[in-house]
């Protein structure tokens, strides 16, 4: 196999029903790595404007013409989906086929890809090994000794399955639905949708408004009881009455409406997630009672769940745990790729989360110290700053590049929160801090460095709290940022430095820059059209103040 042959990954299966939002099939995105090193990146969304786009099929052929991808030789790897294993452009003039496969195979499977005017070489990898092999950019090639987790809503075969990694090989360990019911408690329940407010189309953010609705309540080992009795009340669709009536049967709470003020509903949201992150913890426990593996990659949508991450790593299994920051199914075309550039024996560089670069020349700009400065002056004046430099990140969460910075007041807290982006009145936001004050905050000697990519969550000592009120959960925790050094994020840092050295700030509201229901800003137009939208105070676009 020819190893300076590059690779395309792709992830653009798709969905079952042609609908306005995704259903089975959701985050389509591709690829390109040369060498190790990923040249281009693109999560369709950023490229569309449209949430968590689907339809790749519609945009492959022009994405595949702007890169000049016609005529070029490379392999080109498709990431299959538990819907199938097929991809068809809509002209035609793309078109992946692969049999359906009942086993879990260790490698990717040959292919027919007809691309354009010619046939290429083409493969299939299985959506389990695209998510754990979307690892690798991020932390380098698997540490021997490794035990690889990918846990979601669903991939092709399975929403578990784990393997190994020893000698330079993937050994499989297992894969199964047996984990099915707790992923249904965010994704397919009708009373956590109740609890929420969520419809169907908005199935894809009710995880992450649970796990922050859960914040404000306590496990009860009762109500747990309880729910199991029901079978969680996953079928009460357009049938509130049953819970409310139980509700009041069995513990006297009377209920007329899924008020998320009620301590009880508060309660019911705490105990779901508590068993999701017990039963999780006890599985990875139980799969690594037989592996004895000193390292964890553990990838898929559920990697989100921030309460369950951080429990991982106090709970000391392993000596190091690691996250991709697009853990979702954002990063499956970064998996796939770098599963060709593995089979190829390429080395892997270490990658920034920086890698969403379509239509963006370069990561590199300038700024200087008055630049700093500036910015700096206005964020101790209380002002509200859109900031998009370089490259997007990749996967869900905005890491510097492309947020929306402030003080950590709760004044501002809301007004980023509630009334500029119109989130839920319960869910956090987030702050950004240089390393040394994540550890003030925290009280502790060393930071996790999944905390680079906003993947766990820290207990902020009580009287620290007053400091930074607006980033911290109802329950004391926080889902802190670090910047552990400079190469990491020059301007973020910069500001931080400054902002901590002459105004005694030291941290900042850190929440992606997005309107509600639309993407993350990708280029300087969509910056400037979200914060005029917004009325957000200033833009910084690559280092540089824009007034608009």
């Amino acid at each position: 196999m020819d190893s300076s042959k590059p690779t395309l990954g792709i992830y653009g299966i798709q969905d079952r029903v042609n609908s306005s939002y995704p259903q089975y099939v959701h985050d389509h995105n591709l690829a390109f790595m040369r060498n190790g090193k990923v040249e281009h990146y693109l999560q369709l969304e950023r490229y569309s404007g449209v949430k968590r786009d689907n339809k790749l099929h519609e945009h492959l052929p022009l994405l595949i013409k702007e890169a000049g991808w016609v005529e070029s030789d490379f392999d080109a790897v498709f990431v299959d989906n538990v819907v199938g294993r097929a991809f068809i452009s809509n002209c035609g003039q793309i078109r992946f086929e692969t049999p359906i496969s009942k086993r879990l195979t260790k490698t990717w499977e040959d292919s027919r890809l007809w691309w354009f005017n010619r046939e290429i070489d083409g493969y299939v990898l299985n959506h389990e090994l695209a998510h754990v092999f979307s690892c690798i950019p991020f932390y380098g090639e698997f540490k021997e000794n490794s035990l690889l987790i990918h846990f979601d809503g669903g991939a092709s075969l399975s929403n578990f399955s784990a393997w190994m990694y020893r000698m330079g090989k993937i050994i499989p360990v297992e894969h199964h639905w047996e984990l099915k019911h707790l992923t249904a408690l965010y994704n397919a329940n009708a009373l956590t949708f109740g609890i929420i407010g969520a419809n169907i189309e908005q199935q894809n953010s009710v995880p992450g408004k649970l796990m922050g609705y859960a914040a404000l309540g306590n496990y009860n080992e009762d109500i747990e009881f309880w729910l199991r009795q029901n079978n969680w009340f996953t079928d009460i669709w357009g049938k509130r009455s049953v819970f409310f009536e139980r509700a009041k049967v069995d513990f006297q709470v009377d209920l007329k409406s899924f008020d998320q003020h009620n301590a009880f509903l508060q309660d019911v949201v705490a105990t779901i997630q508590e068993v999701f992150m017990r039963e999780t913890l006890m599985k990875i426990d139980d799969v690594n009672t037989l592996s004895n593996c000193s390292n964890l990659y553990y990838t898929g949508g559920c990697a989100l769940n921030i309460q369950t991450n951080s429990a991982l790593v106090e709970s000391k299994l392993f000596d190091n745990i690691y996250i991709p920051p697009c853990t979702d199914d954002s990063g499956l075309s970064l998996g796939a790729a770098a599963f060709g550039e593995w089979m190829k024996g390429n080395r892997f560089p270490t990658h920034s989360p920086f890698l969403n670069n379509w239509q963006i020349e370069s990561s590199n700009f300038d700024f200087t110290p008055n630049d700093v400065a500036q910015v700096a002056q206005l964020l101790a004046q209380g002002k509200i700053i859109g900031v998009s430099n370089g490259f997007g990140e990749a996967g869900p969460r905005a890491l510097g590049n492309r947020s929306i910075i402030a003080l950590p007041t709760k004044a501002l807290s809301k007004k980023v929160s509630v009334d500029i982006k119109q989130r839920e009145w319960y869910r956090p936001v987030a702050p950004i801090m240089l390393e040394k004050n994540t550890k003030y905050f925290t009280g502790l000697d060393s930071i996790n460095l999944l905390s680079k990519f906003m993947l766990i969550d820290f207990d902020i000592l009580p009287e620290k709290q007053a400091e930074i009120p607006g980033v911290v959960h109802a329950n004391g925790t926080s889902r802190i940022q670090t910047l552990f050094s400079r190469t990491e994020n020059p301007f973020m840092f910069d500001l931080l430095t400054l902002l901590d050295t002459n105004y005694n700030v030291k941290a900042l509201i850190n929440t992606s820059f997005n309107i509600q229901g639309k993407p993350i800003a990708h280029t300087q137009n969509d910056a400037l059209n979200y914060a005029k939208q917004m009325e957000l105070d200033t833009v910084v676009f690559n280092g540089h103040i824009i007034n608009f």
